[in-house]
């Protein structure tokens, strides 16, 4: 049960972080319910294979780099839904920190 609320948190999250960004664009509930799903796979399978390949990048820019592979995968998924648009990776960048922030106020509030 807990994780369909994290899906859904997530979803609301996106719709509010898309809204605020003008370089990202998502169609509706649905879509944005479907781009959490799809975040949580590319987390849970991508990201951890990403980590591992850039750890000397990572450690040379003491944890920054992290943030270039969340941007990454937020244009990765862009690729795979239709009805989610980012404009480029400066768009990604921010949507991911702004879906970060989002994501953990919504959660401490629910």
């Amino acid at each position: 049960m807990g994780i369909i609320i994290k899906i859904l948190l997530t979803g609301v999250a996106a719709l509010l972080a898309a809204y605020l960004l003008p370089g990202v664009h998502i169609d509706g509930f649905v879509t944005a319910l479907i781009l959490a799903v799809v975040l949580a796979l590319l987390n849970a399978v991508v990201r951890p294979i990403l980590v591992i390949l850039t750890i000397p990048v990572t450690i040379l820019t003491l944890g920054l780099f992290l943030l270039v592979i969340n941007a990454l995968i937020i244009l990765l998924a862009d690729y795979l839904i239709g009805g989610f648009d980012v404009d480029g990776f400066l768009w990604a960048l921010i949507f991911s920190l702004l879906l970060s922030l989002i994501s953990a106020i919504l959660d401490m509030i629910f």
